[in-house]
């Protein structure tokens, strides 16, 4: 394998190359953390507002963490976690990544279709959801078939802005109360208001396409330790927009919820009704507008998924297979990579016809909070290992950022279940 610290250093930093963190941090926000973000707002105002700043903090530790894995030792996050004990090919870390991959990929691709499918049937309701949500998948499976990175990037960047213009631009529209936004950042937890705090901090910007990250960076072509200061930059930028949708959205949520007293329905529908409200209030121009945003939210977190947890399907794969880990992630991302975008297309497309979405949506996250425990807890046994040298280990910052988002994850897994039981 490579030496990392052998590869060239990494060109001066510039903002025409930032690019892989807003490809995972557009990912991890889709239609449901806004709808939550929302809610948190309608419910509690400005009060929660530093909690979803710390979010924000958390997930750029998260996300790090991977980049510098990757960069650092030069292998993928597989690659990382097939190295946690056991003999052979398979280990428990693998196994957990095997049996989690392939039972949450069926359920987050009816999910994703159907989250990306609602603002479209709300705008053009003479169509059934179900055409918009297969059409969804099949054009994913498109982009991630006959695209490769450049092209899927682009996309992503193009969806970002869309979603960037209308959610920020919405935020400005309902004219917030600065003073009152500033006194949200100091902590405080209104009665009743823990788990909607852990949730608003552990849920925005959150998923297994975090773990994506490493194979974005390698896509690109950044290798090596010379391109973690790159790289830091990368993430820094693209979550401190994800911190931007989160705050638009409470600003929302407390200016047109809980000032006037509306109530949302729960899950992806909750921003149907909000558009309703939007357009008695500031007419069909802006209503539109804000569903734009919001299939832009949820069609950027299907692509990203059916290209990014393909990439790590296909690393498995190879894995498995006995081939170095880039036999699976190649350009063309070779064929487990396009087996797992199938499985990620077709076979969900049956619970569609179950006429749940919105339950879907609710499985697949109870789903998703079990995969963030073990990326936190991995990558604490990965990055204070003897597998990255020394000057590129945890400090005591890494270590209590990533300690907060394993024990925040198992808070949130286990009240996701029990919720479901």
């Amino acid at each position: 394998m490579t030496d990392p610290s052998a590869e060239p250093s990494a060109p001066a930093p510039r903002w025409s190359i930032i690019g892989p963190g807003l490809v995972a941090a557009a990912t991890g926000v889709g239609a449901g953390d806004l709808v939550a973000t929302l809610a948190a707002g309608g419910r509690y105002g400005y009060a929660l507002l530093w909690a979803a700043v710390l979010g924000a903090v958390i997930k750029v530790a998260l996300a790090e963490g991977v980049g510098r894995w990757s960069l650092a030792s030069g292998r993928t996050m597989f690659d990382g976690w097939s190295s946690l004990g056991g003999t052979g090919r398979l280990n428990w870390a693998t196994a957990y990544f095997a049996v989690y991959v392939v039972v949450w990929g069926f359920v987050y691709g009816a999910a994703a279709m159907s989250a990306s499918a609602l603002p479209l049937a709300a705008l053009f309701p003479a169509v059934e959801l179900k055409v918009f949500a297969i059409a969804s998948g099949l054009i994913g499976l498109g982009l991630t078939w006959l695209g490769g990175y450049r092209i899927f990037e682009t996309v992503m960047a193009a969806l970002v802005g869309l979603m960037f213009v209308t959610v920020v631009g919405l935020a400005v529209v309902v004219a917030p109360d600065l003073p009152r936004l500033l006194t949200g950042l100091w902590p405080t937890l209104p009665e009743g208001s823990l788990f909607y705090t852990l949730g608003l901090i552990g849920g925005v910007g959150g998923t297994i396409t975090m773990a994506a990250y490493g194979y974005w960076l390698r896509a690109k072509g950044w290798r090596g330790a010379g391109w973690i200061r790159v790289m830091r930059i990368d993430n820094w930028v693209a979550y401190g927009m994800t911190g931007l949708f989160v705050v638009a959205m409470l600003i929302v949520g407390a200016e047109l919820l809980h000032a006037g007293g509306v109530a949302l329905a729960q899950g992806d529908r909750g921003l149907l009704d909000l558009g309703e409200v939007l357009a008695a209030r500031f007419g069909p121009g802006v209503a539109t507008a804000f569903l734009v945003g919001f299939w832009a939210a949820s069609f950027s977190s299907l692509i990203g998924v059916w290209n990014g947890v393909s990439l790590m399907f296909g690393d498995f794969w190879a894995h498995m297979a006995g081939r170095p880990a880039d036999d699976g992630i190649g350009a063309d991302g070779g064929p487990a990579f396009k087996a797992y975008a199938l499985w990620l297309t077709f076979p969900p497309m049956a619970l569609l016809f179950m006429d749940r979405p919105v339950a879907l949506i609710i499985a697949y996250g109870a789903l998703g909070s079990l995969f963030m425990p073990f990326l936190a807890g991995t990558l604490i046994w990965l990055l204070n290992s003897t597998r990255v040298a020394p000057e590129w280990r945890n400090g005591w910052v890494s270590n209590t950022l990533l300690a907060a988002a394993a024990l925040l994850f198992c808070v949130l897994a286990g009240r996701e279940l029990i919720g479901l039981i």
